[in-house]
Parts: C-alpha cells; sequence; structure tokens
C-alpha cells in the first residue's frame, strides 16, 4: 500500500513538473519570438506547439531508453486524440473557434497526411509487404528506418514554416508595421526556457517510472496507460494553453497549438523514440492510430464547413472522446 501511494505522489510529482516546466518554456519562447516579429499563428503551430509536446517527448523518449515502447507510441496516439477532440472540443465549447485558412488548406492536411504514413508504416503484420516483419507476425514496427523518413517529414514541415514565417515579416518591414512586441527581457526569457527543459526531464522521468509500477500492481497494460494516464497527463500543457488562448479570444494561437503539436508529436517524438530504439506495435496501437485518421478527417471536416468548430461541434467531439475511453478500458 505505501509503494502504490508512493508511486501515486511520484506520478503527481512528474505531471506538476511537466505542466510547469511546459508553461515556462512557452512563456519565454513566446517572447523570444515577439522579439523577432513571428505572427501568433506561426507561434501556436511552431513555438508553442513544441513547448506544449515537450511533455510527450520526454515521456515517449524516457520509455524508448528504458524498453517500455508501448508507452512511447500509445503516449502520442492517446494524446493526439486528447488534443484534436477533448482541447478543441472544450475550446470550441468556451467559444466558437475560427479556423485560419492558412491551417486549413496546409497545416490540418498535412496533419491528416503524416497520420496516414504512420498507419501505412506500422501496418505491416496486416500487410505484410509493407514492412520487414515475419508472416504471420502479431505485431508490427516502427523501425530506425521510419524513424528517419518521419524526422525528415519534420524538417520538411518546418522549413515550410519558417518561410511562411520570413515571408510575414518581410511583410511587415515593407507595409512599416512593428507587429507584436515583448515585455520580458531577454534573457529572462532565456532562463525561462532552460528552467523548463530541465523541468520537462525529470517530469518525463518521473511519469513514465511511476506510472509503469502502477500499471504492473493494477494489471494494466502499458497501451492502456498510455492511452489514459500519460496521455492525459502530457497533454496538459496543451489544454491549458489552448482554452486561455479561446478565452482571450485569441482561437487561432489555440487551433494551431493542437494542430502543430500533434504533427511534432508524430514526426519528431516517434521519429526520434524509434530512431533510439525500434518499436513494436501491437494490433491495438493500429485501430488507435486508424481511429486517431478517421477523427483527423472529422475535425477538418467541422473546420472547413463554416469555417469554424461551433460549440455544439466541440460537444460532439468531447463525448467521442468519452465512447473512445469507455471503449480502450473495455477491450
Amino acid at each position: 500500500m505505501f509503494e502504490i501511494l508512493r508511486n501515486v505522489l511520484i506520478l503527481l510529482a512528474g505531471f506538476a513538473l511537466l505542466v510547469r516546466g511546459a508553461d515556462y518554456f512557452v512563456d519565454g519562447s513566446s517572447n523570444v519570438a515577439k522579439r523577432f516579429k513571428i505572427p501568433s499563428v506561426i507561434v501556436g503551430l511552431t513555438i508553442v506547439a513544441m513547448g506544449t509536446s515537450l511533455p510527450e517527448l520526454a515521456v515517449s523518449v524516457t520509455a524508448g531508453l528504458s524498453g517500455a515502447n508501448e508507452i512511447a507510441i500509445s503516449n502520442v496516439v492517446g494524446s493526439n486524440l486528447f488534443n484534436l477532440i477533448v482541447v478543441l472540443g472544450i475550446c470550441a465549447i468556451i467559444s466558437p473557434i475560427a479556423v485560419d485558412k492558412v491551417v486549413m488548406k496546409r497545416d490540418m492536411p498535412y496533419m491528416i497526411g503524416i497520420t496516414a504514413v504512420l498507419l501505412i508504416m506500422i501496418a505491416d503484420f496486416v500487410m505484410p509487404w509493407a514492412g520487414f516483419t515475419r508472416e504471420g507476425s502479431n505485431s508490427g514496427i516502427l523501425s530506425r528506418f521510419d524513424g528517419l523518413i518521419l524526422l525528415l517529414l519534420f524538417a520538411t514541415y518546418m522549413y515550410i514554416t519558417v518561410r511562411a514565417t520570413q515571408k510575414h515579416r518581410a511583410a511587415l518591414k515593407e507595409s512599416g508595421e512593428e507587429g507584436e512586441e515583448s515585455n520580458q527581457k531577454l534573457w529572462v526569457s532565456i532562463l525561462f526556457i532552460v528552467g523548463g527543459i530541465v523541468a520537462i526531464k525529470f517530469g518525463g522521468d518521473f511519469v513514465v517510472d511511476s506510472a509503469s509500477t502502477l500499471a504492473m500492481k493494477f494489471g494494466m497494460s502499458e497501451t492502456l496507460v498510455g492511452l489514459t494516464i500519460v496521455a492525459i497527463g502530457t497533454s496538459l500543457p496543451e489544454l491549458v494553453t489552448s482554452i486561455v488562448a479561446a478565452r482571450k479570444g485569441e482561437t487561432s494561437l489555440a487551433i494551431g497549438n493542437v494542430v502543430g503539436s500533434n504533427i511534432f508529436n508524430i514526426l519528431l517524438i516517434l521519429g526520434v523514440s524509434s530512431v533510439i530504439s525500434p518499436i513494436p506495435v501491437i494490433f491495438n496501437s493500429f485501430m488507435d492510430i486508424a481511429i486517431l485518421l478517421v477523427i483527423c478527417a472529422v475535425t477538418f471536416l467541422f473546420g472547413k464547413s463554416r469555417d469554424k468548430i461551433s460549440q455544439k461541434e466541440g460537444i460532439i467531439m468531447v463525448l467521442i472522446y468519452v465512447i473512445y475511453m469507455v471503449y480502450a478500458i473495455i477491450r
């Protein structure tokens, strides 16, 4: 009993470090971005998205190094599902989310595309020609070669967003506008960034270690732990950041944060994790990624219908997540 309580406390401490660390990282990074005249939608898709994805990166990389690879992939899939249908759903309930046209034309299709690529990569046990595992295997694998492809796609995405930033800055300079200024000193922003990274690193260690121990104690699979406890915990920065943005009317930052985080989760986190150590993928994880692909398409259709995600659609999205959680627990 004492050991269970100790691991619960460690888990909570890990989540606290993840959330606060990401908060400081985002604050510092956002202020640095303002100094260099980066627009809010780009900040949401890159700086804020990467900052709020650091907990997932810390957890998944730590899991990969420790051999708990099921947590690595289920954490990413669970976080992406949570981001799309809970974070955006709650934000839409608070205030209908106007979807930026650039996000709809470029970033959301890219997110759907890379989710489909991930599904194909791990489908070798369903379609043996897609990979190198033996015929009849009941699991697939995300290999080091797959990881390198994901990292190449990540570099491509970053190039696209950097080019968009350069065009925006050139347009500001041509029009004579100054853009948003930062009131935070540069050295304070850098301190926030460094401190946030340290907190996220230790928070990731605490979460993986305690979650794995508790999973064994209660007879839960690592996949279920990754899809539920760990995924929700590491998605708290996205939830808090997007809700605050929605309440302030910065809906482009909110949806940019979610879409950007999902792209980073798949390309950067799974890319790095699988390069460190190939990740075996069971059939349940294959099904979860297939569900994620469908949810990506549904979110895109919601946003495209009236160029916004309405309160009614937000409620539907949250209910979909509740149904999914019941499914994940029952199976």
